[in-house]
Order: C-alpha cells, then structure tokens, then sequence
C-alpha cells in the first residue's frame, strides 16, 4: 500500500508575527454561502491557535475596500463558488495590493467552469469524458435522446460553474435528462452533459505541486452530491485509497498534470473517476477546496503526517509571493 508521508517546510520559516493581519475571506453570496462559513471558521481558529493575527471578514457583509481601512497584509481565501473562487476575488484583491493564497485569476476562472477546465484538460491529451454542451439560449428538448444516444445512455448534469454538487443529477433517459437539464438552468446558463463513468471516484489534494495521498469516497447516493458531501454520515472515504503503488503514482502525475495545465497554484484538490479497466478521467479542478470536518483535503493531510494547523499554516503560506514552500514525498 502505498501511503508517502509528507513534510511541509519553507525555504525561509516563517513566523506568525511575519504574516501579519491576516483577513480569512469567508462567507459570501454564492450558493455555496453554509460551507464557506464552515471553512471559514475552522481555518480562522487555526490560525489563531498557532499565533497568527487573523480575523474574519465577510465580503457579503462589508465592502471588499474595508480590508485596506484595516491594514490587512494578507487574505487568505476560503470563499467557495462564484465571486470567491471564480477569479473574481483574486482580481479584486490584485487590484487592492493585497496578497492572497492560492490560484491566481486565471487558474481560478477556469477552475471555476467545468466547461472550459475540460477543454483545455483535452487540448493537453489528458483522459476526461466524453461530453456535450447544452446552452440555454438554443436547448431543444428534442435533442435529449441523440445525446443518451451519443454518451451511453447514462449522464452527469452539472451546471458549468456551480461547486459541491449543486443543481447536478445523475440520468438515465431522455426525459430524465430534459428535467435535469432545465432544472441545472437555474444555476447557470451552460450546463455540461458528461457521460458517466460506472467505478470508483477519487479526489487528489495538490499543495505547491506535489500531490496528497488519493481518497477514494464511496456513498450509497446515486452519485456524490450535497448531501453525501457535508450532511450524511454514510459517506465512506478511504485514505490510503487502496490503489498500488503505480496507480497511486499514476493519479498524482495525473492530477498534478491537471491542475497544472489549468494554471492552478498553491492549493486544490483534483476530482477523477476510475472505469473498470482501470482507466482514470478528471472530473474537475477545486481551487478553494472546502474546510470542514468532512472536508477532502485535511483527511489527506492527516493520513500523510499533518494536522490541520500545520495544513492551515501551508495554505497561508502561499499567500507569501517571494517564498517558495516546498512539499516533499518521503518514507
């Protein structure tokens, strides 16, 4: 079983006191508002356990030009969806001078639209399923059989920037899809109609390019949604994931790959499924991946030797543009 420890550490160490006041970017207006105040909060309280001067800040609540009111050196950013993890955050805190962890514009807007994250996921030669695109604009209902026809009579709805599975629904048959579809149309405008993929979904947790030991969720919900991601307890996930050695090897040059050709940086997660051959296909980039308890990311962290504050403390320093903070794989 392949399971690497992990050792974080900067090529300069900083203190707490180095980082000065730290804004924790929590909240906001998108759908996924609940699991950001989650995040938000938990990342806040590890900071504040390990020294640091951090405070939350609501940009749904208060102008965004407060921070610069407030002296803040540094944001990092736990807003989930759009308006925190679109690009649009990032462009504004660029604009503001504000150093920030994480993705930059780019890498977060197209993170954000699962759309344009599998073209270029494509244009790379990097496996990802078969799909099709249905844009309110010009939808014809009529073209729903053609389609189960096309990606094998069992789809993935999802609207093309949406996050935690929301609006999405998993579909086997041309009626199906047609409600799936008009019901995804209330969250965003273009929705991706991804063939499914019949095996186990893993998720793989990047942090300055190196990649986390894989997790492999399995829930008894038709597919892994809202629900079974932060208010069911009969989610299972499994860390080590029980791939060998060579497939765990494998995913993680895979999805170090995926994050990388979308511009990604700092931190993420990378969502694939595995067909019954053995064959892997990236779902989705996460660039501000959730928080929580039930989060992804610190159950990898745990398993490869951090705690959750040491994983915090990682996340900040990302926010640190003319420092390098170095993940490394060992025994």
């Amino acid at each position: 079983m392949f399971t690497p420890s992990v050792s974080i550490h900067s090529q300069k160490t900083h203190s707490p006191n180095e980082y000065g006041k730290v804004a924790v970017l929590l909240g906001g207006d998108s759908a996924e508002r609940e699991v950001s105040l989650n995040s938000g909060n938990a990342v806040l309280n590890a900071l504040l356990r390990q020294g640091v001067d951090a405070f939350a800040f609501d940009p749904a609540e208060r102008p965004l030009t407060d921070l610069i009111d407030l002296n803040v050196d540094r944001a990092l950013i736990m807003l989930h969806g759009r308006g925190g993890e679109d690009g649009s955050m990032q462009g504004a805190l660029q604009f503001l001078k504000i150093p920030y962890t994480g993705s930059r514009v780019l890498g977060s807007a197209l993170a954000m639209d699962k759309i344009h994250t599998k073209q270029v996921w494509q244009s790379l030669g990097l496996p990802t399923a078969k799909y099709e695109i249905a844009d309110k604009r010009h939808f014809e209902a009529g073209k729903c059989s053609a389609i189960m026809d096309k990606l094998g009579n069992e789809v993935m709805v999802k609207p093309a920037r949406e996050g935690s599975s929301i609006g999405m629904a998993r579909v086997t048959s041309a009626k199906q899809l047609d409600i799936a579809i008009q019901n995804a149309f209330k969250y965003d405008n273009q929705v991706l109609l991804e063939q499914y993929i019949d095996g186990p979904e893993f998720t793989v947790s990047v942090i300055q390019g190196q990649a986390l030991p894989s997790i492999r969720m399995s829930t008894p919900h038709t597919f892994y949604d809202y629900a079974a991601k932060y208010q069911d307890d009969t989610t299972e996930y499994f860390c080590p994931s029980g791939l060998s050695q060579d497939q765990e090897a494998q995913l993680a040059e895979l999805a170090t790959r995926a994050f990388d050709g979308i511009s990604g940086s700092g931190w993420g997660r990378i969502d694939v499924m595995q067909d019954s051959q053995g064959q892997f296909y990236l779902l989705e980039a996460n660039t501000v991946p959730g928080m929580t308890e039930k989060s992804l990311v610190p159950k990898a962290a745990k398993v490869a030797g951090l705690t959750f504050d040491e994983l915090v403390m990682a996340i900040l320093a990302t926010s640190m543009e003319d420092e390098q903070v170095t993940v490394m794989a060992g025994a």
